[in-house]
């Protein structure tokens, strides 16, 4: 039997892909979105008035980045960007009708794509995986 393969950051780049290519597939034929729109969207949800520059923050992007997953939100509909009541050259975020339509339709494929992952990896394997994954994304060394 060969050895198992132990290159954490090399499995983890691959299971991302993996993953991220999965869940595009899924949620644009349930919702009509990317994980990347999605995880935008629920920012937005999650933190109505929320500014590109905060978003970019939530998401770990740069904000040039953030700036063009913003405009084809607004694009499609899904997000409205208004001027910020304070800050001259900020603007804040808003979800709308669309926005919500898309994030309700994208929810049980959510929910499946999680549940799919349970059945793979196991109760324990899946929590355990979910608690480590949550100590990376806040490790700052």
């Amino acid at each position: 039997m060969p050895e198992p393969d132990l290159r954490l950051f090399f499995l983890l780049q691959r299971a991302a892909h993996q993953l991220r290519t999965t869940a595009d597939r899924r949620l644009l034929a349930a919702a009509g979105i990317t994980t990347a729109q999605v995880g935008a969207l629920f920012a937005v949800h999650d933190r109505p008035g929320l500014t590109q520059r905060e978003l970019a923050r939530t998401l770990g992007l740069r904000e040039s980045a953030v700036t063009g997953l913003v405009g084809r939100l607004t694009t499609a509909g899904l997000v409205d960007r208004r001027a910020h009541p304070h800050e001259h050259r900020a603007v804040v975020l808003e979800l709308t009708d669309g926005g919500r339509q898309a994030l309700r339709a994208a929810r049980p494929e959510i929910d499946r794509f999680n549940a799919d992952l349970r059945e793979l990896l196991g109760e324990d394997g899946f929590t355990t995986t979910a608690l480590a994954l949550g100590r990376l994304v806040e490790w700052d060394r």
